[in-house]
């Protein structure tokens, strides 16, 4: 285990996949969460209360837990949703308990950021868990649709959870957040700044990785670190929202929507790379190196294997601990 600062961005199951490899690594590790989700639970949450949607910030808590029997059960409890009985309404149906607690510490504690510090406490949680903005955000793009005449026309989506599911007959094009000058939690950005390397990714790439770079102070801190950034591939390119798309197209969307900013390393399963020739040249227009390594599980080629997925985390830190090295040496 090293003191390495690390901070890694995403939403959802992506993200809780890096934390989970991450925290087998280093005990100094910001969660960075995007804050645009508008269904199911945490989309209910924010329409009746006006909070943030606590749902993927719930689940980066859990994958930080402690793995002692005190921290195991609280994420139990943090990720359990009530379910109705048969025939029976219930106005929790579908929440989960954890999303329920955070809200509550903040309508409590008055403070997103708080609140979140507190739920950590409570599971024992190795590292902090902050939101990518101090205000719920909406995402939208556009896609383009046939006519009734036969014709093409664009049409904007909006909304994370229908945008997420556009992709699936055409490419998503023209993403955007709004507000478009929402303000970036300070302690996020902070984060960004002092940490030692910066992952960002695994997870939906319009909706979990891309917003991160959509938020213009978000995007400029990730430009200015002095950090090393490192940017894990999906397992799977060819997604509801993505549809289509190659290895090579989903590093092309990062250089299409933050043109300077320049990637050190990507990482990706060699399953998921249909053409590496064309793979590399697009890391290379990144500036990034590519690592290649098996990550998924035996089972399931969509699941990063988390004992995996930490070792070749820990290659890429070695590969470019060992050039600092070099340099320093000559």
């Amino acid at each position: 285990m090293t003191t390495m600062r690390v901070a890694a961005l995403g939403g959802g199951h992506g993200l809780s996949a890096s934390l989970s490899a991450l925290r087998r690594l280093t005990n100094d590790i910001t969660a960075i969460v995007t804050v645009a989700d508008d269904g199911g639970s945490s989309g209910r949450l924010r329409r009746e209360l006006g909070v943030l949607p606590p749902g993927d910030l719930r689940m980066a808590l859990a994958a930080l837990c402690d793995e002692s029997d005190w921290g195991r059960t609280w994420r139990d409890v943090m990720q359990h949703r009530f379910v109705g009985s048969e025939g029976v309404e219930t106005s929790l149906e579908n929440h989960a308990v954890g999303n329920l607690l955070i809200v509550t510490l903040w309508e409590l504690l008055g403070n997103a950021v708080a609140g979140l510090r507190w739920a950590g406490a409570l599971l024992g949680a190795r590292g902090a868990v902050l939101p990518m903005s101090t205000v719920p955000l909406n995402i939208s793009g556009e896609v383009l649709t046939t006519t009734e005449g036969g014709s093409l026309s664009r049409r904007r989506i909006h909304g994370q959870a229908a945008l997420a599911e556009a992709g699936n007959d055409t490419l998503v094009s023209n993403v955007a957040l709004s507000p478009s000058d929402a303000p970036a939690c300070p302690e996020a950005l902070d984060a960004i700044e002092l940490a030692d390397w910066v992952i960002l990714g695994p997870g939906s790439w319009y909706t979990s990785v891309l917003p991160h770079l959509l938020l213009p102070e978000m995007r400029d801190a990730l430009q200015n670190t002095p950090a090393r950034r490192l940017l894990t591939m999906n397992l799977v390119t060819d997604t509801q929202e993505t549809s289509g798309m190659t290895a090579a197209a989903h590093l092309d969307v990062i250089a299409r929507y933050a043109p300077d900013l320049r990637i050190d390393a990507v990482l990706a399963d060699p399953s998921s790379v249909d053409d590496e020739q064309a793979f590399r040249a697009a890391a290379r227009r990144l500036g990034a190196e590519c690592f290649f390594g098996k990550v998924a599980t035996g089972h399931d080629r969509a699941v990063h294997e988390p004992l995996r997925l930490a070792a070749e985390y820990q290659d890429v830190f070695e590969a470019f601990a060992r050039n600092t090295t070099r340099r320093e040496e000559e």
